[in-house]
């Protein structure tokens, strides 16, 4: 990778982390506060929310065909999620321990909170936590599988890759053999490092 290439590359990363930094200061909280990893909700925001949710019978009543004719379709996909969250965490328990590469902690991609607002009816904190588990599982599985890359083959594709995982900007160019060679147990080494991405 150029220097021109590598410091923009950083320079991305360091953005997208103070972009989050930011967003996490100006987050509005309408009444409530995380007390030990749970959302808590003052008693008259928590009232409110009970007042403004919708009925399932109305909620159905309002939904078209399509939605309630496709739901049994796209519920069913949680059966391969199952799976490949239960498979991608037996993956990386044991090839990660082999060869001593951070495993991703399945708890900070899959998060499942917002089943708890009470502004939701039945249908609706279920469609949330299938959504919620869902892109959990996705960003999960792709943050392993980024480590694996990284891993075994840290190399550019020739062809534009669309949304790449944040290790792959740092990775070797396509067709750089020699830098392959000489390089690759520098990425495996960098993946041990405490501070590598994730």
């Amino acid at each position: 990778m150029t220097v021109r290439l590598e410091a923009l590359a950083h320079q991305i990363v360091r953005l997208q982390d103070e972009l989050d930094r930011e967003i996490e200061k100006r987050r509005p909280t309408p009444g409530w506060r995380l007390r030990a990893g749970v959302a808590e909700f003052e008693a008259g925001v928590a009232t409110e929310h009970r007042r403004l949710r919708q009925g399932v019978g109305r909620f159905l009543g309002r939904s078209s065909f399509a939605t309630v004719a496709t739901a049994p379709l796209i519920y069913s996909l949680i059966i391969p999620l199952l799976l490949i969250d239960a498979w991608a965490s037996l993956y990386q328990s044991v090839c990660f321990r082999a060869y001593r590469i951070p495993r991703a902690p399945r708890s900070q991609y899959v998060v499942l909170d917002r089943r708890r607002l009470a502004y939701l009816n039945g249908i609706e904190a279920l469609n949330c936590v299938f959504c919620e588990y869902a892109n959990g599982v996705v960003a999960y599985v792709r943050e392993i599988a980024s480590r694996t890359e990284q891993y075994w083959c840290p190399i550019k594709h020739a062809l534009r890759v669309s949304d790449p995982h944040g290790r792959y900007a740092g990775f070797l160019e396509y067709g750089d053999a020699e830098g392959y060679r000489a390089r690759l147990e520098a990425f495996r080494a960098a993946l041990r490092e405490p501070a590598s991405g994730g």
